[in-house]
């Protein structure tokens, strides 16, 4: 791949500006998103993704000996929730499906980023739905430890820049050698 290669600083910056974020077809509800991005220039395509919401591809750059575009969809990813209610819909309503996605994405490092809500208001119950927030919370905190989920809470307005800078310091460390 592309680790056996050492860039200089110019070529790290160059390449890690590159970025394509790829953004499932079927995540809906993502304007500000978008905004985030285009008001950025930071580029981005949709695509069907097998698992999780966001990834990136690092595009072909013949100048850095990079031949074909590289993807990091099998590799790191983001699974984005809008709020509390619709986490909690996968946990009761759509947990099955909702496992099998975590299960596909086991090999992946998974990224959960949870808007409209932090861990205070599932402690406090301040959600829409029944789930009881100990249940919540139990389930949470399981499949954190039972899938290596990193779960944000991360207010709207930041979504787009979390899922940037995750994708870009991920790659920076990958192409510095570190993973």
């Amino acid at each position: 791949m592309i680790h056996d290669y050492s860039y200089t600083k110019s070529e790290l910056e160059q390449l890690l500006k590159s970025i394509v974020v790829l953004i499932d077809t079927r995540e809906q509800q993502n304007k500000h998103i978008k905004d985030y991005f285009d008001q950025r220039n930071i580029q981005y395509k949709e695509e069907k993704l097998d698992y999780g919401d966001y990834s990136f591809i690092l595009p072909a750059n013949k100048d850095m000996g990079i031949a074909k575009n590289i993807s990091f969809k099998d590799k790191i990813v983001v699974e984005r929730k809008a709020s509390l209610e619709e986490l909690s819909g996968n946990l009761t309503q759509r947990r099955s499906e909702f496992e099998n996605e975590l299960l596909r994405a086991s090999k992946s490092k998974l990224y959960l980023l949870i808007e409209q809500g932090t861990y205070a208001d599932i402690l406090h119950h301040r959600y829409n739905t029944k789930y009881d927030p100990k249940a919540f919370v139990a389930a949470l905190k399981t499949y954190e430890t039972r899938y290596n989920l990193d779960i944000n809470y991360i207010g709207c307005g930041s979504a787009g820049n979390f899922i940037y800078n995750t994708f870009y310091y991920f790659l920076r460390e990958h192409l510095k050698g570190g993973n």
